[in-house]
């Protein structure tokens, strides 16, 4: 007995779903948006790892000695 199989076999999409100006508009718009959150993220990361810090209080506590 050969096998066979179940049904036709389909390549591609089957089915073509709608695509408007609005929809494509809002794919767009939307990356641009989740684009530019992921910017500033990167850039405020950078800042915080550029800017110096400042050294914490001494230890013994007693008062830092400059010249």
């Amino acid at each position: 007995m050969p096998l066979e199989p179940p049904g036709p076999i389909e390549t591609g999409m089957s089915k073509k779903f709608p695509v408007g100006k609005a929809a494509v508009a809002g794919a767009i718009g939307s990356a641009a948006v989740a684009a530019a959150v992921l910017y500033m993220n990167k850039r405020k990361e950078r800042e915080k790892k550029n800017k110096p810090e400042q050294p914490g209080p001494i230890p013994s506590g007693e008062p830092p000695e400059t010249d």
